[in-house]
């Protein structure tokens, strides 16, 4: 397993990196080419595709699918392994970027496939597996993709890390991203700025009225993250715009934004203000279903000798909010124990893979 997680660390895939892109997509479809057949759909760069793998169940027919969810882009540029390359340490933590995120993930569900297989097991039901390239940057031209594999799905599995401890997600709060524009009237700084209508003046009105949107104790965040404007400072500025990051627990709070954002309206004559709406993912929120699905991981954690397996919810989305949107029952963060996503200490604990990925092989056997 160790082997496995270094080769594919060491085989760097940023998101905007075709070549490294398509060389880690071949070497998964090889991987997990043996358990089923393989789809290619386009991801728009050149050569590179998504990776459909569906593996044929060893139960009846007539019992719904399940899917599984993994990525294989990461945040790391080309050229990061020559500072940081793969390694275990004596304590047998194992550094390297995308190790955590979420390339360990995926030796997990490829040993428990295996597992299963040696065992004469496989999984309960078909199982589709869907392997994006594009997860780090929104799953802009993956998400048709996603909700089609996993439309009707009995469960879904998503190989993201876990939260500290090996604790469960079952929840996650919905992301959105709004782009705040704002037109205004260019006019000469010095000879004639009464002409003029400051669109970053306005801007500077507006901010108060998004910031006002906070909701911290529904778990709503409205931050503007990014502020732009202007063209010269000798120019009254006809241009400015705002990036607002949303975060949120419930599609009601959602909606409650939304609505909020499209009302919004200029304060100077003059000014025009819009707001689009430019990526999102919706709130996974825990239900009864997902429940039900937690408390079978819990059962088959216990039979593997740690009684103690926890869930929890965090602030990031994943492709897992985008399956649970559609009624089906969702448990997130199945991927290895460890931490520093997206940071240079991005680590994985090597005593716990064999662990999950039998958590994973026994979800696959039973559900």
């Amino acid at each position: 397993m160790e082997q496995l997680l270094g080769e594919l660390v060491t085989i760097e895939s940023p998101s905007d990196d075709p070549d490294g892109l398509v060389a880690m997509g071949g070497r998964l479809e090889r991987l997990f080419g043996e358990f089923g057949g393989v789809e290619r759909h386009s991801a728009g760069q050149p050569g590179v595709d998504h990776l459909v793998v569906t593996v044929p169940g060893a139960g009846p027919e007539s019992l719904a699918h399940t899917v599984a969810l993994g990525h294989f882009d990461t945040v790391w540029p080309r050229g990061t392994l020559e500072r940081m390359p793969f390694d275990v340490s004596r304590e047998g933590v194992a550094t390297g970027p995308g190790c955590f995120d979420m390339k360990g993930g995926l030796v997990l569900l490829y040993y428990a496939l295996s597992e299963l297989s040696a065992l004469g097991l496989g999984s309960r039901r078909t199982l589709r597996l869907v392997l994006n390239s594009d997860e780090e940057i929104g799953s802009r031209s993956s998400r048709a993709l996603i909700k089609d594999a996993a439309a009707g799905a009995a469960a879904a599995f998503v190989l993201e890390a876990p939260l500290p401890g090996g604790v469960l997600k079952t929840a996650r709060k919905g992301t959105a991203m709004y782009r705040l524009k704002v037109e205004g009237k260019a006019a000469h700084a010095g000879i004639e700025p009464e002409r003029g209508v400051s669109a970053i003046l306005e801007l500077a009105h507006q901010i108060p009225a998004v910031h006002a949107l906070n909701d911290l104790v529904s778990g709503t965040s409205v931050t503007v993250g990014l502020v732009r404007g202007g063209s010269r400072s000798n120019v009254v500025p006809a241009a400015a715009e705002a990036v607002i990051d949303v975060r949120v627990k419930t599609a009601a709070e959602a909606e409650r934004v939304r609505h909020a954002l499209r009302e919004l309206s200029p304060v100077l004559p003059g000014a025009r203000v819009s707001v689009l709406a430019d990526l999102s993912r919706p709130p996974m929120e825990r239900t009864p279903a997902s429940g039900r699905l937690f408390q079978r991981a819990k059962a088959i954690s216990a039979g593997l000798g740690v009684p103690d397996l926890g869930e929890g919810s965090t602030g990031g989305g994943s492709d897992g909010n985008l399956v649970a949107a559609l009624g089906v029952p969702t448990l997130d963060g199945l991927g290895p124990e460890g931490g520093g996503a997206h940071a240079d200490d991005e680590h994985v604990k090597v005593d716990c893979l064999p662990r999950r990925a039998a958590l994973i092989a026994g979800l696959l056997a039973e559900v």
